[in-house]
């Protein structure tokens, strides 16, 4: 048995295969374009594993899709591929467009015609499983309840509203087709390999580095935080026993402002890495001018996913912040790689893609 998993260098991709890979033999295709996020260093320690057949390329080519599809034949695609970042999709939209819209058309497209083509006892076990986000939902005030997947959708950023446009596309491709789709939408995910551009990465770094240590605004947009290996088990569960055509809400149960998380942060490294002077890392938190359109708050209702599935995170933000922090300072090499552009030059070395 196969499954073909797009995005799967990046950073929840990347975790979702190692997890996979941890408890299944099941062959992964994994297909990335490995774009400034997408990391084969993450994967370092399948090189050898037949397993793992990693593809460079595009989740929008028709033509390299369709080759695969053919010849590997999987059970079920896993859709993580994305251009992921607000700040991105603020100064820079198309790459958003293009990447969260058109491509995901056209893998649905190619995941339909194969489909379509399979003997009817592999048609009934087909999946095409979408990885989407809380941020199609809007943002909510302090007194709203979290989000549920009967929220109408309201994005707010370019980001978002591509997100937005893929989920509709993977609805409408169930609904007009029949195709088995599942939708997974997830908070804040933070953990091992996470390009230290997003927040949490972004501050272990740049304290160790005696860097400033950027908080937009005041610091209290929340968002709702969850351990990326628990999703990795969610959509696990969500692939064997979702409902066809039904989307799941994936949360955390941790709804934390992000000046709270950065304080979290500097606490732990003060414990576990603690400066010479005996100086707290606290001390380098600046407060930078806010970005449009920031949403205030995010929050995930997941009693869905445990109602019908049995799902629970495993972590709380406590245990799952304490060994993302102890990972990072156990990885200086990853995170100086990722930095410098390092990496490229040893996945093609060691996978001799350009």
């Amino acid at each position: 048995m196969t499954i073909l998993v797009t995005g799967g260098a990046g950073f929840i991709g990347s975790n979702f295969v190692l997890d996979w890979l941890a408890q299944s033999d099941e062959t992964v295709i994994n297909l990335d374009k490995l774009t400034y996020a997408g990391n084969l260093e993450n994967l370092a320690s399948l090189q050898a594993d037949g397993r793992h057949i990693f593809v460079r390329g595009d989740v929008g080519d028709r033509v390299l899709v369709d080759g695969l599809l053919a010849e590997h034949r999987p059970r079920a695609v896993l859709h993580f591929a994305a251009e992921s970042h607000v700040d991105r999709s603020i100064h820079g939209p198309e790459d958003f467009i293009q990447t969260n819209i058109v491509a995901t058309f056209r893998l649905l497209e190619a995941a339909r015609t194969y489909w379509s083509a399979l003997p009817v006892t592999e048609q009934v076990d087909f999946r095409f499983l979408h990885v989407s986000t809380d941020e199609v939902y809007g943002a909510l005030s302090p007194d709203d309840p979290p989000f549920a997947e009967t929220n109408r959708y309201e994005p707010n950023s370019p980001y978002s509203a591509s997100k937005a446009a893929s989920d509709h596309l993977v609805r409408a491709w169930h609904h007009t087709y029949g195709m088995p789709v599942l939708t997974t939408n997830c908070s804040n995910n933070y953990g091992p390999y996470h390009f230290p551009e997003k927040l949490i990465p972004l501050m272990i770094v740049n304290a160790l580095a005696g860097k400033p240590l950027p908080v937009y605004g005041n610091g209290l947009q929340v968002r709702d935080w969850l351990y990326v290996k628990d999703h990795c088990s969610a959509i696990r569960r969500v692939l064997e026993a979702g409902a066809l055509g039904e989307t799941y809400n994936i949360g955390g149960w941790n709804e934390k402002p992000n000046i709270e998380i950065v304080q979290r942060v500097c606490e732990l490294l003060d414990e576990m890495r603690p400066k010479a002077d005996g100086s707290s890392y606290k001390m380098q938190i600046t407060h930078v001018v806010d970005r449009p359109g920031h949403d205030r708050r995010y929050a995930i209702d997941a009693r869905k996913i445990e109602r019908e599935l049995g799902w629970k995170p495993a972590e709380t933000f406590d245990t799952g912040i304490r060994k993302t922090v102890q990972w990072y300072l156990d990885n200086p090499a990853w995170v100086e790689h990722v930095q410098t552009g390092a990496y490229h030059d040893w996945v093609a070395k060691q996978y001799e893609v350009a």
